[in-house]
Formats: structure tokens, C-alpha cells, sequence
């Protein structure tokens, strides 16, 4: 991990004391205030609410900025990889820090492959389920079982072992999103197949039945790639902090993913695809008045939420969005489909971009405006949405997992509070209380 620079100090001023604080600069041009010394030496904290103006940590894996819309994975453009490369590329350059060669990447893809299938016995965890379960629910809960049939990934592998601990997750973690799928829809599991690539074998694996073959498009092989590569990494987002912050316990891999998947499963985060779809459906079935729609979500009063628009970071248009807003309509083409839904997202998506309150608050499309209507199209259930933005984001996790267990600095995160309760009480016996 490169070193972030010192280029200076800040002085803070607390009554008759002076407090010296190192000021860091990272790659991206940033300025950082160190203050971890800053209760030590002067005997106070920061109140941050939601860490908005807060760094936890130093990473060499994603670099962001929100005022530019750019986005780098490893020093890689967001827009080169999703035109060029392809998720299982992507997943390696995440967690080693560099693209493959041919043969580290007929390795990886190999182990992809070795690693794909579920222990026979936890197949059988699924008809455990209720009928209606969430597919979010069936996949944290499965992942963290994963550990009691694979118990040596502690957190403590060594560098040869990496690549087996990340394809033996990659690999599983997507058989299990199928099967997921499949036992909502009492349909039979369908099994990975040795000839078919990362992402061919999903679509395979969610679509194909004994009296229905599934025909295996490229063209949405293709779309599936890029979605995936899109979700990827994002910085230090709440699925990825909590990947962070249970990891710093040491626990295991596992375990740690499984609380990203929790943490991306809310509607402020990984959720927030599906809700895009059901306030489209909505605004559907109210007629088609997106205007109306518009001047809802600018009522402070009215409970109404636009979905799909605004971002914590980017303050301009979402680098993510564009690429998936044009993988949108050549999915769309592929299939020869028309999404009445779609109509509504152009309007709504031109309406905002015209309007004086969308445009001095900065809300532009984000990566949920358009993707759920690629998923709808390939024939996704709105419910699995935010599943492949877990298998999307899995890389990113491990990447996160393994960085901090190698970082010198790293310590069990423990965040401070502000308490505001009452002051000493002393207990009263129950009959004396009035």
C-alpha cells in the first residue's frame, strides 16, 4: 500500500492549548486532517453523522471523485473496464491489484470453475425456507453458513491460498443466488456447467429447465458483464464499511460478507434498483404523469420519494449510469422488447434534468435509475435485484477484507459518540418508585 503524503500541519486552537494536526494528501489530489491524535493530545472527538466528511481508513483499491464523475478501480477507468474487460478480469484486479495474464487468468477461471458447486448437503438448507422468503435473506444466510462446511478460511490465509478463498466465494455465492431463485419459484435446481463462462453459467443456471433449455445470448452474456463490473467496488459505501468494520474483529471471510449483504439489502443502498421499478410501476398505474410525479418528490411534505436520482458523492452525473443507461437500450434491441417502464424513466430522467430544484441540488441519475429495467427485461423477479448487486460487489468486499487484514495500521473499529442521556441516577426500589 503506497503511503498517503504529508504536505503540512493545521493548528487547533482549544482555549490556551494548540493542537498540531498533520495535514495527508492521497493520489486523488485529497487533503486529509490526521486526527487520530486528536483525543490523546487535546482530550476531544469528532461528531461526523454518517461519516460524510470521515476516512477510516487508507486504500489503494478505488479511487472516486463526485464533483468530476470519475471513477477508477486499481487506476483503471470505470468506462474502459466495462467496454473492454469482463467481471472475472475485473474480480482478479480487485483483489491482487493488477489485470491477469493469460495464465493467472486461466487459472482463476479454472478455480471458477473447480469451485462452483455447493456441498450436496446445504442444497437441502433451502427447502428450509418459507415459500416467500427474500432471496437477500436466503444469500447472507447461506454465505455465512459456508464457513461451517469450509472452517479453514480463518482470515489468517497465505498469498497462494487467495486466490482459492476468493473463486471458492465468487463462485459458490452465484450457484447460491440461482438456487435461491429456483426454490422461490418451485422450479428444480439447475447445476453449474464446466463449459460456460462466469457469467453464462448464472444465466443458465436461473433460466434453464429439464423442459425448457435456455438459449444463451452473448449479447446479454455481455450486459450481465458490464452490470456486474459496474457494481463492482464503490469506495468506503455502507455494504463495504460493515465488510470493514465486522471484518476488524478477525472474523472470517464469510462472515464479513455476510454482513455486507445485510447492510446492501436496505432501500438508502443495494435496494434502492428495486425500488426504482416499483415507483415506475406506480407511476404507471397512476396514469403515466410524470410531471405530477416530479412535483411530488419536490413537496417536502409529501412522503413521496424519487428513487434513482442523488448520490452521497457524486455531485454530477454517475459515470455508472451512462454506461448502463446505453446497455439499457441494446438489451432492449436484443430482445425485441418495449418497456412501457423505460418511457417513464426517459421522461422523468429529462424532466429533472430541466428542473431549477433537480439541478441546484445536484440530483442527476444514479447506477439504480436503469438498471433494474435491464434486469426486468432479461427476465429477472424484481425481488433478485439487489442479489446481483451483491455478486457485483463481492470483489470489492474481499478486496476491502484483505486489505485491511494487511494493513500495519488497521485497528478493530470503535467509533466514539456524543451522549446526551441523563446524568447520575441512583437505582430506587420498585415500591418507592412514583
Amino acid at each position: 500500500m503506497l503511503e498517503a503524503r504529508h504536505v503540512g500541519s493545521a493548528e487547533l486552537r482549544i482555549g490556551d492549548r494548540v493542537c498540531h494536526l498533520p495535514i495527508l494528501e492521497g493520489n486523488g489530489g485529497e487533503r486529509v486532517l490526521d486526527i487520530r491524535r486528536l483525543r490523546a493530545d487535546c482530550g476531544m472527538t469528532t461528531l461526523d453523522y454518517g461519516y460524510a466528511n470521515t476516512a477510516s481508513c487508507k486504500s489503494d483499491i478505488t479511487y472516486l471523485n463526485g464533483e468530476e464523475g470519475v471513477l477508477l478501480y486499481r487506476g483503471y477507468p470505470i468506462e474502459e473496464l466495462a467496454e473492454k474487460s469482463r467481471f472475472v478480469e475485473v474480480a482478479y484486479l480487485l483483489v491482487h491489484g493488477s489485470l491477469p495474464t493469460r495464465k493467472e487468468h486461466d487459472r482463476f477461471s479454472d478455480l471458477l470453475n473447480r469451485h462452483s458447486l455447493l456441498h450436496e448437503d446445504m442444497t437441502h438448507f433451502f427447502y428450509r425456507y418459507p415459500e416467500h422468503a427474500h432471496p437477500m435473506a436466503i444469500l447472507s444466510a447461506m454465505v455465512v453458513s459456508l464457513s461451517t462446511f469450509y472452517p479453514e478460511l480463518s482470515g489468517n490465509d497465505v498469498d497462494e491460498e487467495l486466490d482459492i478463498t476468493t473463486t471458492r466465494l465468487l463462485s459458490k455465492m452465484r450457484t447460491i443466488a440461482a438456487f435461491s431463485y429456483k426454490k422461490t419459484a418451485g422450479e428444480p435446481f439447475v447445476y453449474p456447467r464446466h463449459d460456460l463462462s462466469y457469467c453464462a453459467n448464472f444465466l443458465n443456471m436461473m433460466f434453464s429447465s429439464p423442459v425448457s433449455p435456455y438459449e444463451i445470448k452473448p449479447e446479454l452474456v455481455k450486459a450481465l458483464n458490464v452490470l456486474l463490473i459496474l457494481h463492482a467496488d464503490h469506495e468506503q459505501n455502507c455494504s463495504t464499511s460493515a465488510v470493514r468494520l465486522v471484518g476488524s474483529a478477525r472474523v472470517n471471510l464469510y462472515a464479513a460478507v455476510s454482513s455486507g449483504i445485510c447492510a446492501l439489502w436496505g432501500p438508502l443502498h443495494g435496494g434502492a434498483n428495486q425500488m426504482v421499478i416499483e415507483m415506475l410501476e406506480g407511476i404507471a398505474r397512476d396514469g403515466g404523469d410524470v410531471k405530477k410525479c416530479i412535483e411530488r418528490a419536490k413537496d417536502r411534505r409529501d412522503p413521496f420519494r424519487l428513487y434513482g436520482f442523488g448520490h452521497r458523492v457524486y455531485k454530477t452525473y454517475d459515470p455508472r449510469a451512462r454506461i448502463i443507461k446505453n446497455t439499457c437500450h441494446e438489451v432492449l434491441q436484443v430482445l425485441n422488447k418495449k418497456d412501457p417502464l423505460l418511457d417513464i424513466a426517459r421522461e422523468l430522467e429529462a424532466r429533472a434534468l430541466e428542473d431549477d430544484f433537480f439541478i441546484e441540488r445536484r440530483l442527476y441519475p444514479n447506477v439504480d435509475f436503469y438498471s433494474g429495467i435491464i434486469y426486468r427485461a432479461m427476465g429477472f423477479p424484481t425481488e433478485m435485484f439487489t442479489v446481483f448487486f451483491a455478486l457485483g460487489r463481492l470483489p470489492g468486499w474481499i478486496a476491502h477484507w484483505k486489505e485491511s487484514l494487511e494493513d500495519p495500521e488497521f485497528r478493530i473499529q470503535r467509533p466514539r459518540q456524543v451522549y446526551t442521556g441523563p446524568n447520575l441516577r441512583h437505582y430506587v426500589p420498585l415500591d418507592k418508585r412514583s
